[in-house]
């Protein structure tokens, strides 16, 4: 199989591409993956680190930019769909997935010009702009949750669940101490990261009892690491986890955003979690994800604009003291959980590529 994965910018487009196409590895040895993306998204760094060849785009996001950078946007587009038909004529694909954001357009458009079988996976409940537009261009639609099927073409949907990057979680060993990680996506999260210094001076009593593993962001990296000099927690900080499988593997308890990746991997993996979601996300999907998963019983959700370093230590002292609750929530999450989502979507693309209905 001759695969393109297209998209990102964010980890939560990208990760999961990088599970499909690991199980794709897993499936054929000699399969042949090419990853395109933007010049400026998350993948230039990370689709290297896993072994992936990648090609970038010149196109940009034309969302909350000014005139000039609405100019370059544009101009990014004629140059990036020639790209992408040179890309697409030299690789020779069976295939192309596209990962949501704007770099998959120009090559999912080239794709089926050239008659090519194309999918895309969503996310979210409530789909990005892109793909509610190439979803009339495409032969399959894999989802996330059931209720995204009524903005697509019912007929090329299939629900699958949104793929985790790790089929197993290494076997770590806590020891006595309760750990807690802390992240707010790929780039961070300023507001949750202050919140939570705030937080830890209110559980200085836990001190001793607590390690805490946290995510920062490059912005606010070396002012966060400062910063935990004079508390007396255990701690490891990061700007930027690379085995985050490991992190996950020790945590009893994960403070994050609520972004479909994110929220995926808390549920394929049983994690209980304080979910506090971005409130500038697109159609306010990230407080839709929160809330489901709340409601089946398997996080706690404080709203961003409501988060304090108060009412977070509350809720962190709450969970650390009723281990049966956590217990529940982490059974709640595995119920939620779909970690057979890329092993679903790799046989729908080969029934695509065959000529199969979904």
């Amino acid at each position: 199989m001759r695969l393109i994965v297209a998209g990102g910018g964010t980890g939560g487009h990208l990760f999961p591409g990088v599970a499909v196409a690991r199980e794709f590895q897993r499936r054929d040895s000699m399969a042949r993956i090419l990853f395109v993306g933007s010049e400026s998204g998350i993948e230039r760094g990370v689709v290297p680190r896993e072994g992936f060849p990648l090609k970038t785009l010149p196109i940009q996001g034309i969302k909350g930019r000014g005139w000039l950078g609405l100019m370059q946007a544009f101009y990014g587009i004629p140059a990036s769909l020639y790209r992408s038909f040179r890309i697409v004529g030299c690789f020779r694909p069976q295939c192309i997935i596209g990962l949501g954001g704007y770099a998959s357009g120009p090559l999912l458009i080239a794709g089926k010009l050239k008659g090519i079988r194309c999918a895309i996976m969503e996310q979210n409940v409530i789909p990005g702009l892109t793909n509610r537009v190439l979803a009339w261009l495409v032969d399959r639609i894999f989802t996330t949750y059931e209720a995204t099927a009524s903005y697509f073409p019912r007929s090329r949907v299939v629900e699958t669940g949104n793929p985790v990057r790790w089929e197993h979680l290494p076997p770590i060993k806590n020891g006595a101490k309760f750990t807690l990680l802390i992240f707010g996506g790929s780039a961070g999260a300023h507001k949750i990261n202050l919140c939570f210094l705030e937080a830890l001076d209110r559980l200085a009593d836990l001190a001793s009892a607590m390690r805490i593993i946290h995510q920062t962001g490059q912005a606010d990296f070396m002012s966060i690491q400062n910063a935990y000099a004079s508390r007396r927690f255990e701690t490891e900080v990061a700007p930027f986890i690379e085995r985050m499988d490991e992190a996950y593997a020790r945590a009893d308890l994960v403070v994050c955003r609520a972004g479909a990746t994110t929220v995926a991997e808390l549920t394929a993996y049983g994690k209980p979690a304080i979910l506090i979601p971005y409130p500038y996300a697109a159609h306010d999907h990230q407080r839709v994800n929160a809330r489901a998963v709340e409601e089946r019983g398997a996080a706690v959700v404080i709203l961003d604009q409501e988060l304090s370093g108060e009412n977070l230590a509350a809720s962190i002292r709450s969970l650390y003291a009723d281990r049966a609750r956590l217990t529940d929530m982490a059974r709640a999450a595995r119920e939620l959980g779909r970690p057979e989502a890329a092993k679903r979507i790799v046989d729908e693309c080969y029934a695509l590529f065959e000529g199969r209905t979904p």
